[in-house]
């Protein structure tokens, strides 16, 4: 897929979203200062949610609506709570999508319900993306499909079957440019749960780009996936995990984000292709590789020792391996320090 000339998909550059989530802390200030950092450090895309409370769940108090005290973020927190907390106003989305566009990013959205597709319509976003608890969403996929944006699909939680049903969903409404996100929806995710080697798998059963939307602390897994051919990285942002926030504990900070865009693309260009032999780059090298030198002035008639012949850099001379083939032979000329061994000489 193209997104603002930018090609997206198997083989290209990755391509680096920032997820703003709730970590704007319930600033507009700070929202757009999120904005500003992404651009800054090099991401390719600026991502926000677009819901209210009300869109999401209801205020219940009961413990069916109230997450695990366990849980290391939000234990035990109500949904509506956490989502009144976190949510981004709709009246933040256009100056968010404005100041995105000024920076150079592309602005857009994952969408919760229709009133949310309205919205991001009016808005004119590029693309949508829908979040892995909405995959088994099917009309909100079909929804967004029907809109004929680009669609994003993370796949946190999901299994083979629900990853199909949402993809068939989405073709069947007209998506015609579909990217499939292998995610592990947990907040941290711990690295060992994050299976890197499952994107080539998706991509063979689903036969569209693969990407990552990675929970886990750091950019190590993500500079990761590259290789198993994650073709976009989404990543939650912050401006100092210190500050706090909704998603701050597992939200790269300004400086991180920066690395992943350098170190993502250094590693994408490090896959190269499978050919086996020196490289243009190893040119030089390879006048250095060691072979046979006369090493002292020698005369016509003295003995080959090893005191006069060693295998040095650069090459030149006959091949190190050639040294038993020459012991003990003679010099048939002079030949002075620093002269390749040739079997003309000897």
């Amino acid at each position: 897929m193209i997104v603002n000339d930018v090609e997206i998909g198997a083989g290209k550059r990755p391509y680096i979203v920032a997820e703003m989530s709730g970590n704007h802390n319930g600033s507009l200030d700070r929202a757009l200062a999120l904005v500003d950092v992404a651009a800054e450090a090099g991401a390719h895309a600026i991502k926000i949610q677009t819901y209210t409370a009300d869109t999401m769940t209801v205020d219940v108090k009961h413990p069916r609506f109230q997450l695990s005290q366990g849980h290391e973020l939000w234990g035990g927190e109500y949904l509506y709570d956490l989502y009144e907390r976190a949510h981004t106003p709709w009246a933040w989305h256009e100056p968010i999508f404005e100041r995105a566009r000024e920076r150079g990013l592309t602005p857009f959205s994952s969408p919760f319900d229709r009133t949310a597709v309205e919205l991001l319509e009016k808005l004119d976003a590029p693309m949508y993306k829908i979040a892995s608890s909405e995959i088994t969403d099917l009309p909100l996929i079909r929804l967004c499909a029907s809109t004929g944006k680009p669609l994003i699909i993370s796949t946190g939680m999901a299994s083979v079957q629900e990853i199909a049903a949402a993809v068939d969903a989405a073709r069947g409404a007209g998506a015609q440019e579909i990217v499939v996100l292998s995610c592990t929806a947990s907040y941290p995710a711990p690295p060992e749960y994050t299976n890197l080697r499952r994107i080539p798998v998706l991509a063979e059963a689903f036969r569209v780009p693969i990407g990552l939307s990675d929970h886990t602390m750091g950019i190590g897994v993500p500079i990761a996936s590259v290789a198993f051919g994650a073709c976009l990285i989404e990543k939650h942002l912050t401006l100092d995990r210190a500050d706090g926030g909704v998603d701050s504990a597992f939200s790269l900070n300004p400086q991180e984000l920066a690395a992943l865009v350098v170190e993502s693309e250094r590693a994408w260009q490090g896959l190269g292709t499978t050919a086996i032999g020196p490289t243009e780059a190893e040119k030089e090298g390879l006048r250095f590789r060691r072979s046979l030198y006369v090493v002292t002035d020698v005369r016509a008639g003295d003995l080959v020792t090893e005191e006069n012949v060693r295998s040095i850099r650069p090459t030149g001379g006959l091949a190190p391996d050639a040294i038993g083939l020459v012991l003990g032979r003679t010099f048939t000329q002079d030949a002075a320090k620093g002269t390749p061994l040739s079997w003309e000489l000897i």
